[in-house]
């Protein structure tokens, strides 16, 4: 491997992420949570981490003290993992909570690197009939994901690793913008 090379992709694919479009995210969510919605957030793997750090930044505090914010990762509950992916499929794992928690008053948070993952879309599929927020997190082509999220935050690149690098990066953001809301 080319270390240089490495950091380069990793610096040049940062440097593309949209401010604008993060600062639209964050005002989104902070309306939401001013709404009386919450953030329901997930992924599988390295995403499923993510969507954890996500939901851990808001319940907790990020960079300044704050009111604990209304943020669910559907990643943590392993009974209702297993049991939904053992008596359904592991497809309905996601789609099963955002259907027994999302309102249309939420923001919906599907990760994905590919944007190809079944259980992903078929949850940001449900969240959309029930008529909450859907963004989708995706790498630089966005796969599927990119024709049903209201919303698609691309990172410009193909490597995985480098995607869920630009991922954590533009969620940290997200919420620092969050925290000077509150």
């Amino acid at each position: 491997m080319d270390l240089e090379a490495y950091k380069e992709e990793g610096i040049k694919a940062r440097k593309n992420i949209d401010n604008s479009q993060i600062k639209r995210i964050a005002n989104d969510i902070v309306r939401t949570f001013k709404n009386g919605g919450k953030l329901l957030v997930f992924g599988n793997g390295g995403s499923a981490a993510d969507a954890q750090h996500f939901v851990a930044e808001l319940t907790g505090h990020f960079i300044k003290e704050r009111i604990p914010l209304p943020a669910i990762a559907l990643t943590t509950n392993t009974s209702a993992l297993t049991a939904i992916g053992n008596d359904y499929s592991y497809r309905d794992i996601f789609s099963r909570q955002v259907k027994a928690l999302c309102t249309g008053a939420d923001y919906v948070v599907g990760i994905s690197t590919s944007g190809n993952s079944e259980n992903v879309i078929t949850a940001i599929k449900e969240a959309n009939i029930i008529g909450a927020y859907t963004l989708g997190f995706t790498g630089k082509t966005g796969g599927k994901l990119t024709g049903i999220c209201r919303e698609v935050f691309h990172a410009d690149t193909d490597t995985t690793s480098i995607i869920q690098e630009v991922h954590i990066t533009a969620i940290h953001m997200i919420c620092a913008l969050i925290d000077e809301n509150y």
